[in-house]
């Protein structure tokens, strides 16, 4: 049987993989990941991501060795590169057919056609694959044919066509006989990178993945809708590193809500369903990246909002980033991500809405500065999440709506016990005094005051956005 190559990029697993198990049913199986640095620090991903990323493939690579199939690997320093490294192992090792699984952001995309133009211009076949989403971008669109602009009507549309053989598992490879090839070792990381947060609080690879995922299904699933707003609980699966990375797939995770919900994901227990519908969320947005490209030229998805006269404070920035921006909630959210690579989601819309309306500064430079941050990282769910909470992007937040951060942390940290443990200066304070301490707490305390007041930034921003044309 003819030799197949199965190249694996965001998507670092053996269970559930369509193009490894394709692959490994064709012939033998040859695996490959290409490590491009350069440009994955180019576009924004920070230690956090790429050590995730490296550990992702070293387990990896202990999986592939259990089933005999060797794992190459190679360093580029763009993406232009891929097709000739992957050419160039294809004629080494008489490979017959390329398998890689589709991604959907712009970058990624024009890669892997300039891979696959380059295979058949050689007289090498090419398969490529459905794997991150249910439903490939333009399988779902709209009454006039278009792509989707709101989450409410794509989700319904998923819910109305999703069926048994889109969430049907594919079958990890049996072992193989063993190949005279050896594994390729982990390449050094250039250096500039930075250092990434301790390993000991993300473990790597799929089967991290799955005990996380039968956890949170045991433990948290049935009080998530409750519980997934309260930081201070630990109420949300913490599956998106694994997600971002491939080390669990969204089949995996159905899979699991449905033996657990009576066979159901869009009705039945109201935790179950409200955790489908952020998956469903997720690939909405790898959707939205497909379908209006745009939005991964740095442009804001609401074209009218271009105009946003965004403020130049390079002083209110780096308090943001530091954490002293004289609002507990958001200084514990901001503190939260730096030492852990990790945001709660509700703080992640609190923070991205303080930056963008209270000090109305370019989302594009909070999005940034989480991507480089965040171990969950993607561009997708990032930029999404972002847009959000600006009112640039689509199913955007309201102009209008701004979220009170003493009101947030009053409502969603009303002990102030989150507030404690990441402004561990405030945790002396009475738990009410947490969301909002005096000037003379703050004083005694060494905690700066707001460096901007809520009424007035909010008037700000409503100006600015109603001085914009065609506003809805």
């Amino acid at each position: 049987m003819a030799r197949q190559l199965a190249w694996f990029r965001n998507d670092l697993r053996t269970l559930d993989n369509t193009a490894l198990s394709t692959a490994a049913a064709k012939g033998p199986v040859i695996a490959v990941f290409l490590h491009c640095i350069p440009q994955w620090r180019e576009h924004g991903h920070g230690a956090n991501k790429i050590d995730f990323w490296r550990r992702g493939v070293e387990t990896l690579g202990d999986a592939l060795n259990d089933l005999n199939i060797p794992l190459l690997q190679r360093s580029i320093t763009r993406f232009a590169e891929a097709p000739d490294a992957l050419l160039a192992l294809a004629h080494e090792h008489d490979i017959a057919t390329l398998h890689f699984n589709h991604e959907y952001p712009l970058n990624e995309w024009r890669r892997d056609q300039a891979v696959a133009d380059t295979f058949r211009q050689a007289g090498l076949d090419v398969q490529t694959h459905t794997d991150a989403v249910a439903f490939a971008p333009g399988e779902l669109l709209t009454g006039k044919d278009g792509y989707y602009r709101v989450f409410t009507p794509f989700a319904k549309a998923w819910h109305r066509k999703i069926d048994h053989r889109r969430l049907a598992l594919h079958d990890a490879p049996a072992p193989q006989a063993r190949p005279a090839i050896e594994d390729d070792p982990l390449p050094d990381l250039p250096e500039g990178g930075g250092q990434p947060i301790a390993p000991g609080l993300w473990p790597a690879g799929q089967d991290a993945a799955a005990d996380r995922l039968a956890r949170f299904l045991r433990y948290r699933a049935r009080h998530y809708r409750e519980a997934r707003d309260y930081p201070s609980v630990p109420g949300t699966s913490e599956l998106s590193p694994y997600l971002s990375l491939g080390m669990v797939s969204h089949r995996q995770c159905l899979q699991a809500v449905m033996h657990r919900n009576g066979g159901h994901l869009a009705d039945g227990d109201a935790g179950l369903t409200a955790w489908v519908n952020q998956l469903i969320w997720r690939e909405f947005y790898q959707h939205i990246a497909f379908g209006f490209p745009e939005v991964c030229r740095h442009q804001p998805f609401q074209s009218h909002t271009a105009g946003l006269p965004w403020r130049d404070d390079d002083d209110g920035f780096k308090a943001w980033c530091e954490g002293l921006t004289g609002y507990p909630l958001v200084d514990a959210a901001m503190r939260q991500l730096v030492t852990t690579g990790w945001m709660h989601n509700r703080l992640r819309m609190i923070t991205a809405m303080f930056l963008s309306k209270h000090l109305m500064i370019d989302w594009r430079r909070g999005e940034t500065f989480f991507l480089r941050h965040l171990i969950d990282g993607e561009f997708t769910s990032n930029n999404g999440g972002w847009q959000w909470s600006a009112s640039t992007g689509t199913d955007a937040a309201p102009y209008f709506r701004i979220f009170n951060p003493i009101t947030q942390a009053r409502r969603f940290d009303a002990s102030g016990m989150f507030i404690a443990e990441f402004v561990p200066e405030l945790a002396g304070l009475p738990e009410k005094a947490r969301h909002d301490p005096s000037r003379e707490q703050r004083e005694a305390c060494g905690y700066p005051p707001p460096i901007v007041d809520h009424k007035a930034a909010r008037k700000r921003v409503l100006d600015a956005f109603k001085s914009l044309q065609n506003l809805p």
